[in-house]
């Protein structure tokens, strides 16, 4: 092809759209210098200015340079190796590493004649560079897609976010969050983050904050409602220094990284308000995972009324309670909300005239007014003997976080028959099997018959949202087999889930299903007798206690939750 007429100015891609026709020669040359002018590229400026499609400049560009068009659309750009080369040098030359092999570095082009570009890589990167063909619009979402999927976690605690979290205050730590112009620059990011994630987990209303490395990924995950999900996915290098803030905030020993650890973290988050946490590392294979329990002591001071418990529960509930002397026990799985419902009960209970103790491991929730004791089998001081120091010392009330061996369930049973009120925890899957339990642990079955007045189980369902339930329909034999009675189904409305802004899949907080059963002088006598679970839950039933399964059966009548959540969470 003759190019004679074309002045020698222009060369390599200029000159083939011109050959091409797909610019007039005067356009070409006046781009290119608009482009040096401006410090843009040849291709980025054409297509900027719209002065041609970048499909079409891609496809000049393979015929001009003998290369193929990558399509970007086609690639995953959760894999590109963004971290080989500086966002800086980039955004600057309009390129994008997408795959690393050996040490060959495959950049992602749209300009073929920016060899300064794949020059300052190749410095910068220390690996040989090789050029891929794209197209230019393809190119700029692509960058910007995959420097936001490798977004560093500190480059979002800039302007605002860093309101708030520097009014935290650390209470339980060796150093405050705004002391972060004393901490290295490399630190003070650190910081910023870990505050950010427990600020924003506190404000999303979850119960767990878990912090995990794996060999090619760390991921930090809230459990909300009970379920868990992930919230952030820093740089797994990030990890040491993360789990080193968090355990230098709860005073444990950052030189261990062998043996798991325990420790607390008090946030203050305004004059009213602190927030405690309980912390729990473990060495994995790839770093220490770090778990959190957030201790609202809010959650404590909710009452009965927010617990979910039915008129008739909460009257049982209330008239134990207020006995002089005897044994309520909350049973349930972990994470089904017994430690509320025990602080519940000590928080009516706490007035100037009594005397409350407790025995923890660990105090989870601070209460003024009641005298909180950690236990510590290591120096000796356990649930056994803690409660022991509490009969010396003129108590009315006396809580035990869990009854574990004979020798606590024996003190605490002899307790609440001597004038004191007992209230504990044991873990078992419903009312009449905790009966079964004491007399399996070695509880002789006349002081269980006489001092255990009544049993709680619970289970935590999730509250459908308010805002976007939805009716759903059911067969009637389904209704019929999953509990409801023939007279349920008159006028019977089920919802489920359908999700919103405001809520997490369809559902926002959690809300109890109980079954509360008294002692009555006919289970005091199958207890006597020797009597199975299954005898005591049938007699249960014939006072006219409801098990887990009915109990949620009568949420989901109100429109509280949803079928499926009450067979998830119940096991009858």
């Amino acid at each position: 092809m003759a190019v004679s007429g074309i002045r020698p100015k222009l060369s390599g891609l200029a000159r083939r759209l011109v050959l091409d026709k797909l610019l007039t020669e005067q356009a070409a040359l006046t781009a290119y210098e608009d482009a040096l002018k401006s410090r843009a590229s040849f291709v980025t400026h054409l297509v900027e200015k719209k002065l041609l499609d970048a499909g079409a400049i891609a496809s000049a560009a393979s015929q001009e340079f003998g290369l193929p068009v990558f399509d970007l659309n086609a690639l995953n750009l959760e894999h590109a190796p963004v971290a080989l080369v500086e966002e800086k040098l980039m955004r600057q030359h309009h390129v994008l590493p997408l795959h690393k092999r050996g040490n060959r570095l495959f950049i992602a082009v749209s300009d073929l004649t920016n060899l300064q570009a794949l020059d300052e890589i190749k410095f910068h990167a220390g690996l040989n560079t090789e050029a891929i063909l794209v197209e230019e619009d393809k190119l700029t979402q692509a960058i910007e897609k995959a420097l936001q999927a490798h977004a560093n976690p500190m480059d979002e605690l800039g302007g605002d976010a860093d309101l708030g979290i520097l009014e935290l205050e650390v209470t339980s730590g060796e150093e405050a969050p705004d002391d972060t112009g004393a901490l290295g620059s490399d630190e003070a990011p650190i910081v910023k983050f870990v505050h950010k994630v427990l600020l924003d987990a506190i404000n999303k209303g979850a119960s767990d904050i878990h912090f995990e490395p794996y060999e090619k990924k760390y991921r930090v995950r809230y459990r909300i409602d009970g379920e868990l999900s992930e919230a952030a996915a820093p740089p797994v290098a990030l990890a040491p220094r993360i789990a080193a803030r968090l355990k230098v905030m709860s005073r444990l020993d950052i030189s261990e990284r062998r043996v798991p650890q325990d420790g607390r973290i008090k946030l203050k988050i305004s004059q009213n308000r602190a927030i405690d946490f309980r912390v729990s590392t473990c060495p994995t294979l790839f770093g220490e995972k770090v778990v959190m329990r957030i201790l609202d002591p809010s959650s404590a001071k909710l009452g009965i009324d927010a617990l979910g418990y039915e008129p008739d529960q909460k009257q049982l509930f209330m008239d134990a309670i207020h006995r002089p002397y005897g044994m309520v026990l909350v049973t349930g799985p972990t994470g089904s909300g017994k430690t509320v419902s025990l602080y519940t009960a000590l928080n009516i209970l706490n007035t100037e005239d009594r005397n409350i103790s407790t025995a923890e491991d660990p105090v989870e929730i601070n209460l003024p007014g009641i005298n909180q004791v950690n236990v510590n089998p290591k120096a000796g001081l356990t649930f056994a003997s803690a409660l022991r120091a509490f009969l010396r010392q003129d108590p009315d009330v006396v809580m035990v976080g869990e009854i574990r061996d004979l020798e606590t369930a024996d003190i605490a049973i002899k307790a609440a028959q001597t004038g004191h009120m007992v209230l504990s925890t044991l873990h078992t899957n419903d009312a009449p099997s905790t009966l079964t339990r004491l007399a399996n642990m070695g509880v002789p079955a006349f002081n269980i018959a006489s001092a255990v007045i009544l049993i709680i189980a619970q289970r935590l369902g999730r509250r459908l949202c308010k805002h976007c339930k939805k009716p759903v329909d059911m067969p009637r034999d389904e209704l019929l087999k999953a509990g409801f009675k023939e007279a349920d189904l008159k006028d019977l409305v089920l919802y489920g889930p359908a999700g919103c802004d405001q809520c997490n899949h369809g559902y926002r907080g959690r809300v109890g299903i109980y079954q509360v059963m008294p002692v009555s002088e006919a289970i005091q006598r199958l207890i006597l007798e020797g009597g199975n679970a299954m005898q005591i839950s049938e007699q249960a039933k014939r006072d006219g206690v409801s098990n887990l399964r009915e109990s949620g059966l009568k949420k989901v009548k109100q429109g509280i939750t949803s079928l499926e959540e009450v067979f998830n969470v119940t096991n009858e």
